[in-house]
């Protein structure tokens, strides 16, 4: 019923040179993140730290979608005008986090699985009838000593896909998130193949479960080596594994592939993907760009602080990052972009 309004949607989120803004922090991300900064722990600071985004000027130059939190959807500014309301004037489609979160997979320790599906129809359809167009969970996967297991791809892959379905159903777009951890002392080329194994059973999944690819985007990893991992490899050497993986098990109908940050330094997540799209830009199927949420948010949180005398450098430095980003989408980002923040 809705198959060409999916497809219209995942192709409006990839156009442009624009990526995607992940602003879907949980309650207890984003306390810890103001926590660390002195930031009072309030709903009010967190209503006022959105409200700084959403009204950043220009953010739609480089965004094309956000990804909300279900509290955002229902705050306001100060003067009273709803962040969707924002956001479409914008011409910033929204978004939703539609998981719960992750918990222990029972019997295989080490290992998690996410939450979300109970009572997600009925969600879905209450966010269609808000004006959402496009939804987001995330899987996790560890790498580490006999880990991961079969059975704990397998069970988040058949969790990602019935999501997408139920997405899908709505009218809603699912944005697929299997995130392989930089978490541990892995290498570059064992990444590569967890990376690989877990999108090929995803892609499974999904097509076992009916999703249609072209009304879908994925948002995987970079193929990294662990943070501990004494060999960080190049930016050469991370593009050319990444690509690689992706060519071998992404299928080429797929709406979109838009990477997270997972934990990358702001610099270095907009260098790699300038040099994806550098070197392979040609080779690719799909649209490939960013869905970002600290390498585009932390530089701005930090000068921020949560003072009101700080908005304006903050929001500076939040379409900066967007920037740079947009940038790297069309292989044009460099060093010299760092120097200067406007």
């Amino acid at each position: 019923m809705y198959a060409l309004e999916l497809k219209n949607i995942a192709q409006r989120l990839m156009a442009d040179d624009k990526g995607l803004l992940a602003m879907d922090e949980s309650l207890g991300t984003c306390n810890k993140r103001f926590k660390a900064l002195g930031i009072p722990e309030t709903e009010e600071f967190r209503r006022k730290y959105r409200e700084l985004i959403v009204t950043t000027p220009h953010l739609e130059e480089c965004i094309s979608g956000a990804i909300l939190f279900e509290e955002t959807l229902y705050q306001k500014t100060e003067s009273g005008i709803s962040f969707l309301e924002i956001l479409e004037h914008k011409g910033i489609i929204a978004g939703i986090k539609v998981d719960q979160g992750t918990v222990d997979l029972a019997a295989f320790p080490g290992e998690k699985v996410t939450e979300g599906l109970d009572g997600m129809r009925e969600r879905l359809s209450a966010y269609y009838k808000l004006g959402l167009r496009f939804a987001k969970f995330r899987a996790v996967i560890t790498i580490g000593e006999g880990i991961p297991t079969r059975t704990c791809i397998k069970a988040n892959a058949f969790t990602l896909a019935r999501y997408a379905a139920l997405c899908q159903e709505a009218g809603i777009v699912p944005v697929v998130e299997p995130e392989v951890l930089m978490d541990g002392d892995h290498t570059l080329r064992q990444c590569g193949a967890v990376t690989r194994d877990v999108l090929h059973t995803v892609f499974n999944e999904l097509y076992e479960q009916r999703v249609a690819l072209e009304g879908m985007i994925l948002k995987p990893n970079m193929v990294l080596p662990g943070l501990s991992c004494p060999d960080q490899s190049d930016t050469e050497e991370i593009a050319s594994e990444t690509i690689s993986s992706f060519l071998k098990v992404v299928p080429a109908a797929v709406g979109g592939i838009a990477f997270l940050s997972g934990g990358q330094a702001y610099q270095l997540a907009s260098e790699r993907l300038n040099m994806m799209q550098l070197r392979f830009g040609s080779l690719m199927p799909w649209s490939l760009t960013f869905s970002f949420s600290r390498a585009i948010q932390q530089p701005a949180l930090e000068i921020w602080k949560g003072e009101d005398k700080n908005k304006d450098a903050a929001q500076k430095m939040l379409y900066h990052r967007a920037a740079c980003n947009s940038a790297a989408r069309r292989a044009e980002y460099n060093a010299e972009m760092e120097s200067h923040e406007s």
